[in-house]
């Protein structure tokens, strides 16, 4: 029972963390700009090391990661201009290097940098609090409404069929806010696997919006409690057991998607 109520909210943070970022998903497969997740978020993680640096803590940090949210999702809201001179998942590519390479630069000059560096890339959701939920909770809903409202639109965009720097810079700087929270919540590697893995998953049975969300929410809630209760009974770290449940589920449901393609043909 008290194992129950420790991973509680552990997994309830991985239930909020998947039902937003699937749906995120969706719209990053489409556009074809996959690794833009892992970018914006080393980005952010750029705004935090920053903020270590400087010996910040709490809502100051938040401020930093907000600040370089915002940066990031102008320059990815002028990706339409980019594509004329450079293939864009090149400049993705490029933009996470640089951010890697400066983090990694600028933690070196802190006390602690390593550990905070594994912090930032790993996260702590077993160690997530009510509070933590709780604002995440409200920001997620907050931007899930805008997109409800206006789903429409942010689906023009990322088939191609729509324009408009103003909504496209509101798609990418809802996309850096829910990062925000996500990165210090559950780190890189754990933000980046529930962007892409659940909506690819979904994406092997349908092209249907609702059905990739409800198939990818399903799996991604089934592997996020396999690997917590592993990481909390083997004593191991989360993130990387959240994220090879998840990447075992997706290989064996490819190769059983190929199976039933070579049987039926």
């Amino acid at each position: 029972m008290e194992a129950l109520t420790f991973l509680f909210y552990p997994f309830l943070g991985c239930v909020l963390l998947i039902l937003i970022h699937a749906w995120f998903g969706i719209h990053i497969l489409e556009r074809g700009i996959i690794f833009v997740d892992l970018a914006m978020a080393q980005f952010i993680a750029l705004g935090i090391a920053v903020a270590f640096l400087m010996g910040h803590e709490g809502n100051a940090r938040n401020l930093y990661a907000a600040l370089f949210a915002i940066l990031g999702a102008s320059i990815l809201s002028a990706a339409r201009n980019i594509r004329k001179n450079v293939n864009m998942e090149a400049f993705i590519g490029v933009l996470y290097i640089f951010s890697l390479a400066a983090s990694m630069l600028i933690l070196d000059r802190t006390p602690h940098g390593l550990e905070e560096f594994k912090t930032i890339l790993n996260g702590n959701i077993l160690w997530v609090t009510p509070s933590d939920i709780l604002k995440t909770f409200l920001l997620y809903a907050a931007i899930g409404l805008l997109h409800f409202v206006f789903r429409r639109k942010f689906f023009e965009l990322s088939s191609g069929r729509g324009n408009g720097i103003f909504w496209e810079f509101l798609f990418f700087l809802s996309f850096a806010f829910v990062l925000v929270s996500s990165v210090q919540l559950a780190g890189i590697l754990q933000v980046f696997s529930f962007l892409v893995i659940p909506a690819l998953i979904g994406r092997l049975y349908t092209r249907e919006p609702l059905k990739i969300l409800v198939g990818g929410w399903g799996i991604g809630l089934a592997a996020s409690m396999v690997g917590i209760t592993l990481s909390y009974k083997l004593d191991l770290p989360t993130a990387p057991l959240i994220v090879a449940s998840l990447s075992v589920a997706f290989f064996f449901l490819l190769a059983f998607r190929t199976w039933r393609g070579r049987a039926a043909g």
